[in-house]
C-alpha cells in the first residue's frame, strides 16, 4: 500500500476567471508533517483550503485535477463532504475560541457529532494533553476559553480539532501572532502529534519549516515550484527560486 495519505495530481484552483493554484502534483505521506512555505499570494492557503473543500464556501471557485485521500476522489459528487472535514481538521492563523468554558470548547464539535456525554471528560483530557495544554488549564476547566492568552486559545483550537479524531491536521499559519513560547509549544506537539497524524502545515517563517517539516514545499505565483525532504529544499534546493527564498533575497 502507498505511504500517500493524500495524492493531488495536476490541480488547478480557479476563483471566476482567476487561477489561484497552477496545475500542482505531489503526494503527502502519511504521518509525517508537510510545510508549505512562499511569500503572501502564492496559493498556500488555497492548496490547504482545497485538501478538506473549504475553498467550495466560495460561489464562483472551479476546480480541476484530482485529490485523492486514502485513494477516494474527494470532488466525486457521491464524496460526502461533512465526512470529509472530519476526517481532514483544520486550525486557522487567528485562534477562535467559541464564547463559551474551555471544557465547551473542546467537547462542541464531538457533542454535535453524538460523542455520548460519558466519553466528554476522557476527550477533553485527552485532547487537552495532545495539544500540550492541559497542565496549564485543567484546574479551570469550566472557566471561558475567551479568557485564555493568544498561545493558549490557539493550542485550544488545536484541542478542539483533535476531539474529532481527524486523521489529516490542516494548520495555516497557527503561529503567526504568537511569542516564540507559545509558538515552542505548537511545534512540540506538531512532532508528537505526527505519530497518529498526517500534518500539512502552511507557514510564512522558514525557519519553522526547517525546524518542524519533514518534507517542504515551496510555492510561487500559484505554481508549485519545488517539492521534497526539508533537508534538501532548505540546503541544496534544485530550483534558483526557492533558493533565493529561503535565504531571504525576496519574501
Amino acid at each position: 500500500m502507498s505511504d500517500a495519505k493524500i495524492v493531488v495530481r495536476r490541480l488547478g484552483v480557479f476563483f471566476g476567471q482567476a487561477q489561484s493554484l497552477r496545475w500542482v502534483t505531489m503526494d503527502v505521506p502519511r504521518n509525517r508533517i508537510l510545510g508549505i512555505i512562499g511569500p503572501s499570494g502564492s496559493g498556500k492557503t488555497t492548496f490547504l483550503r482545497t485538501l478538506n473543500r473549504l475553498n467550495d464556501l466560495s460561489p464562483d471557485t472551479h476546480i480541476e485535477g484530482e485529490v485523492l485521500l486514502d485513494g477516494q476522489d474527494i470532488h466525486h459528487p457521491n464524496f460526502d463532504v461533512v465526512a470529509l472535514r472530519k476526517r481532514i481538521g483544520m486550525v486557522f492563523a487567528l485562534p477562535v475560541p467559541l464564547p463559551m468554558s474551555i471544557f465547551d470548547n473542546v467537547v462542541y464539535g464531538a457533542r454535535l457529532a453524538g460523542v455520548k456525554r460519558d466519553k466528554w471528560d476522557e476527550l477533553v483530557e485527552r485532547s487537552l494533553r495532545a495539544a500540550f495544554l492541559w497542565d496549564e488549564v485543567k484546574d479551570r476547566l469550566h472557566t471561558s476559553g475567551m479568557r485564555l492568552s493568544g498561545g493558549q486559545q490557539q493550542r485550544l483550537c488545536l484541542a478542539r480539532t483533535l476531539a474529532m479524531e481527524p486523521e489529516v491536521v490542516l494548520l495555516d499559519e497557527p503561529c503567526s501572532g504568537l511569542d516564540p513560547i507559545s509558538t515552542a509549544k505548537i511545534e512540540e506537539a506538531l512532532t508528537i502529534l505526527k505519530a497518529k497524524y498526517t500534518i500539512v502545515l502552511v507557514t510564512n517563517n522558514t525557519k519553522q519549516a526547517a525546524r518542524v517539516a519533514d518534507d517542504t514545499a515551496f510555492f510561487l505565483m500559484g505554481e508549485m515550484v519545488e517539492h521534497g525532504p526539508t533537508s534538501q529544499i532548505f540546503t541544496v534546493p534544485r530550483d534558483k527560486r526557492t533558493n533565493d527564498y529561503v535565504t531571504g533575497r525576496f519574501g
